[in-house]
């Protein structure tokens, strides 16, 4: 094993994937995710393996399982390694894997996963301090607020939070306002402060302090305008929603009011509010429109909602209704709506609509037919529908065929399909065998 080939399975996904891993957990494999992390260094299934161990208590067998990893460098393990010793007391040792050296500290990154570390420890003002000289990059920010959560420090977030709120009130371009103690100059959007002060406000349980802060900055700073409507939404402030709904902030007010409606039981208004949103021009109400029809069990006025906008390549929610019937089991009736498709949006569309019709005829039991237009398929762009083709025979009962198209296969992703059809029928080992090793993949990809 080696970082190069640890690293590479993360940015492309290589060998064994997180899906197929977590699959494997799923059906109670976790020794062959142990075996198969330590023999072929495949980090999906040591993150799975350990995650699995922890939750039994099996601390020691985790650490076991990260060494080699820990061993080449491979940052993720490092501290994965450093938590479990925290939650096994073994603080000094665990914080001693992550803390920054010199050059680290002037590192946000190295900091950001230190301070985590100390708050995992339980060392939460330490870790606020170890951040503090990073106040400056916005989403250092974010992990602040993100670390702290729960933890009892909001009051000291504030404080630190206050010198950029105070600026971004005035609707100030950037914030200079040296947020790091005077160590390094900040530069955050307005917009991005307010919404974290006023974050902090609400999870202090000032969420009507929150609302008049943030009510009058609205003209100055427009872009806190979603956050507004949370806080209000938040305290059932309804008359307020729709009085900013009458104004410029209409797409965002209207949204919020309509979900809070619901909430209330009050389906008629939400209605009501989301088709003047439609009628107002805002491009995602239908989307949201359709969302709350089939939410109410009207799935087929759900399904007429969206009919303007299926052929629309601005705002397509063809596949929208697609997926909400089949959610509700009615794939036929999901059939239909792609036949009744204009002819030019059909051909224009012809690749994606027939992968969707495919999908369809699987999810209604009609997978010979499926097998049937593959194949004609196939015969026009030879090796590009195998693991389709694959796939529905697998379906169809025809296993052993769909295995041996595979194995001849060069279909990019076709060992991957083989090793779905193995784990269905539970043969695992066979199915980690199928999976060519990182190294092999690496190699293969260059050759590409």
């Amino acid at each position: 094993m080696n970082l190069d080939d640890v690293a590479w399975q993360r940015q492309f996904d290589g060998g064994i994937d997180g899906f197929m891993a977590e699959n494997l957990a799923r059906q109670g494999q976790l020794e062959l995710l142990i075996e198969t992390a330590r023999d072929r260094g495949e980090w999906f299934c040591a993150e799975v393996a350990v995650s699995e161990l922890c939750a039994a208590g099996e601390f020691e067998r985790a650490l076991t399982v990260l060494e080699p990893f820990v061993a080449v460098g491979w940052p993720i393990a490092v501290r994965e390694s450093a938590t479990i010793m925290i939650r096994q007391g073994r603080i000094e040792e665990g914080l001693a894997l992550v803390r920054p050296d010199a050059a680290g500290l002037e590192s946000a990154h190295d900091c950001r996963w230190f301070a985590e570390a100390l708050v995992e420890a339980g060392r939460v003002d330490e870790a606020i301090e170890v951040l503090t000289p990073h106040l400056g990059e916005p989403w250092i920010l974010e992990s602040l607020l993100d670390l702290t959560g729960g933890q009892h420090r909001d009051a000291r977030v504030l404080e630190l939070l206050t010198p950029c709120a105070e600026r971004a009130r005035g609707g100030t371009a950037d914030c200079r306002c040296s947020a790091a103690g005077g160590q390094r100059e900040c530069l955050h959007q307005p917009s991005a402060v307010l919404m974290l002060y006023g974050r902090v406000l609400e999870r202090m349980g000032r969420a009507d302090e929150a609302i008049r802060l943030l009510g009058p900055v609205l003209p100055v700073v427009p872009s806190i305008a979603r956050l507004y409507a949370d806080l209000l939404a938040g305290q059932g402030r309804i008359d307020q929603l729709r009085e900013l709904a009458a104004g410029e902030h209409a797409d965002v007010a209207r949204d919020r009011c309509a979900e809070v409606l619901e909430e209330q039981g009050r389906v008629r208004e939400a209605e009501a509010v989301l088709h003047a949103s439609l009628e107002a021009g805002d491009r995602s109400a239908r989307r949201r429109l359709m969302a709350f029809l089939a939410r109410q069990g009207r799935l087929d006025e759900a399904v007429e909602a969206g009919r303007p906008a299926y052929e629309d390549a601005g705002e397509n929610l063809l596949h929208e209704a697609i997926d909400l019937l089949i959610k509700a089991g009615r794939p036929e009736r999901a059939l239909e709506l792609l036949n009744g498709l204009g002819a030019a949006y059909a051909d224009a569309h012809a690749d994606a609509l027939r992968h969707t019709r495919l999908r369809l005829l699987a999810k209604a039991g009609r997978s010979a037919e499926g097998v049937t237009e593959v194949r004609a398929l196939s015969v026009r762009e030879p090796g590009q529908w195998d693991t389709t083709l694959a796939w529905l025979l697998d379906l169809d009962g025809r296993t052993d065929e769909a295995l041996d198209l595979l194995r001849s296969s060069t279909e990019h992703g076709a060992h991957q399909e083989i090793a779905v059809i193995l784990s269905r029928y539970g043969r695992y080992a066979e199915a980690v065998a199928a999976i060519p090793t990182v190294s092999a993949q690496r190699e293969a990809r260059k050759r590409r």
